[in-house]
């Protein structure tokens, strides 16, 4: 009898330990910790540069229909950003040398033209971040010079405030860059013109920008 103990006893020791080997071949091997991931912050001020196109529509009081216009522009941007949760405030300010025109014929030998010199903006934006990708829309004031001319009676030239109104895309690129397209309709109302009358200038504008926040 106590040699069937014994021996009872030397086997639940030997599975036992036979069951820890194997336990302890069965651990799993310790893994590293997944990287914490910061997401992109768009908050702080940027600088940069725009450049782009605008067209639409002008027309003389008195004169028979609207003229199309059509040109280019290119200018400086400044802004700042205030990022809370996913959703991003702004205000923007950008200022343009423009080369928008257009012109019809007013009468015989009488050619009417427009040209938008210079065009500023200064406008509030909400975007929705999307860690490095922005969508936005933004509006506000909008500010330019139109030169108005007719043949043989001379020209003026008015700074006129209107509006703007449009939206876009942004997206950080690299480090401190970022890329946008946007889209503006700016109406900057009636400007005068020679023989006392006046001009409609209104326009949509298409622009790239590269930006460098700080």
């Amino acid at each position: 009898m106590k040699r069937l103990v014994l021996a009872s006893v030397a086997v639940a020791a030997l599975m036992g330990s036979a069951n820890a080997a194997d336990m302890r071949r069965a651990a799993p091997m310790p893994t590293k910790a997944i990287p914490y991931v910061q997401l992109y912050n768009w908050t702080g001020a940027y600088v940069g540069i725009n450049g782009g196109i605008g067209w639409g529509r002008s027309s003389f009081s008195g004169a028979a229909g609207d003229f199309n216009t059509r040109g280019g522009m290119v200018g400086g941007t400044v802004g700042y950003n205030w990022q809370s949760s996913q959703t991003v405030f702004g205000i923007e300010g950008d200022l343009d040398w423009s080369n928008v025109k257009g012109s019809t014929t007013c009468a015989p030998g009488i050619v009417c033209e427009t040209r938008n010199e210079w065009l500023g903006t200064a406008r509030g934006r909400i975007g929705y971040a999307f860690d490095r990708f922005m969508p936005f829309v933004t509006g506000g004031l909008a500010v330019g010079g139109v030169k108005n001319s007719v043949t043989g009676f001379g020209e003026t030239s008015d700074t006129k405030a209107g509006y703007a109104l449009g939206g876009g895309v942004e997206a950080a690129v690299s480090g401190p860059w970022t890329a946008k397209v946007e889209y503006l309709y700016v109406d900057l109302g009636r400007t005068s013109a020679p023989l006392g009358t006046d001009v409609r200038f209104q326009t949509n504008t298409v622009r790239a920008g590269l930006n460098y926040r700080f």
